[in-house]
């Protein structure tokens, strides 16, 4: 989402995150079919990344997936979590770019410092689309974006953008 020129992790998966990607993906295989439902994929999205991935990011998937298989492989999904570790931005980023937005040291952020950033980084955006922004960022619209509801964004934004 903020980061489109942030730098992808430059890293192999570990053994022990190799072995623990397969087991999600047994797990996750209902009935052993030897691939991944729609359903199924979800359900392994919230068991490694922690968020239900949106619609839009699970069409991406289903429509990169080999048409002659009735859902995604074993070797599919270890390339498209392997492509999701990598786009994830790293947490330190993250929070120094929250930090920045938090101009008053509060631990979450207003309409007000989202408008203050964007005019600093972008000028010409409209302020509707500022507006926008927020909106979607602040998922329980309480009028706060909290360091989660911000790192939450920041890293679907780094996925989505990723798998289309």
């Amino acid at each position: 989402m903020f980061l489109s020129g942030a730098r992808p992790r430059m890293w192999e998966a570990s053994p022990s995150e190799h072995k623990k990607w397969v087991e999600v993906f047994k797990a996750c295989d209902e009935d052993n079919k030897g691939y991944l439902s729609r359903e199924d994929f979800k359900v392994a999205v919230v068991t490694l990344f922690g968020y239900k991935p949106s619609k839009i990011e699970v069409d991406s998937v289903m429509s990169s997936i080999n048409p002659d298989t009735s859902g995604i492989l074993l070797d599919e999904f270890l390339n498209i979590i392997r492509k999701k570790k990598e786009a994830q931005p790293f947490r330190n980023e993250i929070r120094h770019i929250f930090t920045a937005f938090d101009m008053h040291y509060r631990g979450f952020l207003t309409l007000e410092d989202f408008q203050k950033a964007f005019r600093q980084v972008a000028p010409r955006l409209p302020e509707r689309t500022v507006l926008e922004v927020f909106r979607e960022v602040d998922r329980d619209s309480d009028g706060h974006v909290s360091f989660r509801d911000f790192e939450y964004a920041m890293n679907c934004g780094q996925d989505e953008a990723q798998l289309s």
